[in-house]
């Protein structure tokens, strides 16, 4: 287990003492482009300031603004939508409402494509997908950041609830409803939408049938964040893209594979012979008594 559960700290990896990295840790800043100066992630006048927290060595991103690097994505995601040449900007927290006016959520990044005239010609939605984290990072955080020269290389993992990447409830939670609600919508318009995701979370999907960018509806747009040891930070980087049509992906995304059906009787069994076994036996009903 990784003794040290932080990866970034306002956009600094815990051994960064450069004066850049003080300063942005002193103000709360966030340098990847959120919509104020400042970190505002869960508390804005007492932001968490984590953008990334380590799995196995590797950082994996669980702060959604930690994508806005550069406007990487939406340069990335501007090449599946628009043809070369193409005039293009874009547009963030767009509400999207459905057929009765009530809203399906707020689309992460827009593209919108116009011509000479400044009118829209056509258009594409970004999502971004962090990772929620399962234990406790507040307090490793607020510990960092009481003393972060002693605490840059501090050993958490005697601590309770110990954070780590929750990748299940990522995608049951989050990423199928937003491809179920807002991805459906777009679909109906046949409007083309990037995803966005780290490649640790990416990696515990099942394998998407992929098909040429041509013909996909979808763009898995997946990075990493690669460490460059002149300057001691992390890099987003664009790891791969992975094009696939809409209901296959959404097929693959929601579907449970069924365990052995003799596995949940057993299951059943042995809760049924502990309530037998208690003294305290369990109301006995009949088909017959209740009609």
């Amino acid at each position: 287990m990784q003794k040290h559960p932080l990866a970034e700290v306002f956009g600094f990896p815990c051994d960064n003492f450069s004066t850049e990295a003080k300063r942005y840790r002193n103000l709360k800043l966030c340098p990847f482009n959120n919509r104020v100066p400042n970190c505002t992630k869960d508390k804005a006048n007492d932001p968490l300031g984590v953008c990334s927290i380590c799995e196995d060595s590797a950082p994996v991103i669980t702060c959604p603004v930690r994508f806005r690097e550069n406007w990487q994505i939406a340069e990335d995601a501007a090449k599946f939508f628009f043809e070369e040449g193409t005039n293009w900007t874009s547009l963030t927290e767009v509400r999207l409402a459905d057929a009765d006016g009530k809203s399906a959520g707020n689309i992460d990044l827009v593209l919108v494509s116009y011509d000479t005239q400044g009118k829209i010609t056509g258009f594409g939605a970004v999502e971004v997908q962090a990772v929620y984290i399962s234990g406790n990072v507040r307090r490793p955080f607020e510990a960092y950041m009481a003393d972060t020269g002693r605490m840059s290389g501090m050993d958490w993992t005697t601590e309770n609830n110990y954070p780590r990447p929750d990748y299940l409830s990522s995608s049951r939670k989050r990423l199928a409803p937003q491809l179920i609600y807002k991805g459906g919508i777009l679909k109906t318009w046949k409007r083309k939408t990037a995803v966005v995701l780290n490649s640790g979370f990416f990696a515990t999907l099942p394998k998407l049938k992929s098909v040429q960018p041509e013909d996909a509806d979808i763009a898995w747009l997946v990075y990493e964040l690669r460490k460059d040891d002149a300057s001691n930070i992390y890099k987003l980087q664009l790891e791969k893209t992975v094009y696939t049509k809409f209901k296959n992906a959404l097929d693959q995304i929601t579907r449970s594979t069924a365990d052995n059906e003799e596995t949940f009787l057993q299951h059943l069994q042995n809760k049924l012979d502990e309530k037998l076994e208690s003294g305290n036996p369990p109301d006995t009903h009949t088909i017959d008594e209740e009609l």
